[in-house]
């Protein structure tokens, strides 16, 4: 696929996650994706989800841990199968009331106009810190 082709897809699983549009999410997603956020297990959403099954999972746990008050991608970079966005997020987590602030990077790969790998990069001790009791 085209970079404006993998940008559009991108972006349309953005503009997914952001509506709670959980089928058209997954619509954009190879049926084999891996999704990935590392850090500490404090964070209940931290970790290698799999599939179309992980990434649910995934926003189960995310949206239950965590109520977003803003969460803004601010820079979309594409380059071949290559698409990262760079943005910045604020949250509650739900269990302590503690909120952070993070700015994150999210690297996509596509394969045949599908997001077969994510990668999050995240200020995870920020984020970390607010679950912490």
């Amino acid at each position: 696929m085209s970079e404006p082709e993998n940008l559009q897809t991108v972006q349309s699983l953005f503009a997914a996650f952001g509506r709670g549009d959980v089928p058209a999410l997954l619509g954009a997603l190879a049926e084999d994706v891996q999704w990935i956020i590392s850090g500490p297990e404090v964070v209940p959403y931290f970790g290698d989800w799999q599939g179309h099954a992980g990434v649910t999972d995934f926003l189960v746990q995310i949206g239950t841990a965590v109520a977003f008050e803003r969460f803004e991608p601010q820079e979309f970079i594409a380059r071949d199968e290559k698409v990262i966005v760079l943005g910045s997020e604020r949250g509650r987590v739900k269990a302590t009331g503690r909120t952070f602030d993070n700015d994150w990077a999210i690297a996509f790969t596509l394969r045949a106009g599908k997001i077969s790998r994510v990668r999050i990069y995240d200020n995870t001790d920020a984020v970390a810190q607010a679950f912490r009791a």
